[in-house]
């Protein structure tokens, strides 16, 4: 099995990991907790970023404490070849967090967050309105049962570790 050259190897799930335990960490703080050199972290968090791997290093936010309590899952059976005009209307909508074209008997599924279960039906009847939308259904969030993550999969990857200089290397 091969993987692409963007693929992360073991020091970078690594860094990768590092980085989510450790946030605002530098690239020396970063090379201490890995025991590697400086400018392999800095090669290395540059070479994720321009791949694409790494694609930012803003804030996790907490949408129940930031006031919007009530999230759901909403599915959209659109018109045939709508999905264009359909992207451009959930960008329109501020409560739309996300929006995946998908398989099966929904063409997209969203993921919306509400300050209130009325601002929910709101934001539902706004979706509603377009002409493109043939049909929705909406699911409820009663809670998170696994937060978004990306650190197993990356980890249960079993990518090899590059060796490193002998000044590191475990005793």
């Amino acid at each position: 099995m091969t993987t692409p050259a963007s693929s992360p190897d073991a020091l970078d799930v690594e860094l990768i990991g590092l980085l989510a335990e450790h946030p605002r960490a530098g690239a020396l703080e970063l090379s201490r907790l890995a025991r590697v050199a400086r400018a392999t972290v800095t090669a290395r968090l540059e070479r994720l970023e321009r791949a694409g791997v790494i694609t930012g290093y803003g804030p996790d936010v907490d949408l129940r404490a930031a006031g919007f309590p009530v999230q759901a899952f909403v599915s959209l059976e659109i018109a045939q070849g709508a999905i264009a005009d359909v992207r451009a209307e959930l960008l329109a909508i501020p409560a739309v967090l996300s929006a995946h074209a998908t398989t099966g008997t929904a063409d997209v599924l969203c993921r919306i967050a509400a300050a209130s279960h009325e601002d929910l039906h709101a934001t539902l009847l706004q979706i509603d309105r377009s002409p493109a939308v043939l049909r929705s259904t909406s699911v409820v969030v009663l809670s998170e049962v696994v937060a978004s993550r990306y650190l197993p999969l990356l980890r249960g990857a079993g990518r090899p570790r590059p060796s490193r200089a002998p000044a590191y290397r475990e005793c």
